[in-house]
């Protein structure tokens, strides 16, 4: 079955088709569109998973035609720079 595998950074995108069989799991999946070369080297223990947008977890099996995404960890906690922006008086994206 045809599966594609998604990752993403700042500054390019990866979308890579990987052909496995029934009963794959997403993390085996995302690990197999890296070993053909379609996406970079990742160390994919350390990143988030998911399916079209929701948070899912390695061990999903996939269905025909899932994307699995492949999510960076996150920089910053949006909650904690929100509570500093407002601590210091200032809001986030409003002018």
């Amino acid at each position: 079955m045809k599966i594609e595998v998604a990752y993403a950074l700042p500054e390019r995108q990866w979308l890579a088709s990987v052909e496995v069989q029934p009963g794959v799991t997403a993390l085996e999946a995302a690990r197999a569109a890296v070993a053909a070369g379609g996406l970079p080297p990742l160390d994919l223990d350390s990143h988030v998973l998911g399916i079209f947008s929701k948070q899912i977890e390695p061990d999903r099996p996939l269905q025909a035609g899932d994307r699995v995404e492949i999510y960076r960890p996150l920089k910053a906690d949006p909650k904690e720079v929100r509570r500093a922006l407002a601590a210091a008086g200032k809001t986030m994206g409003k002018k």
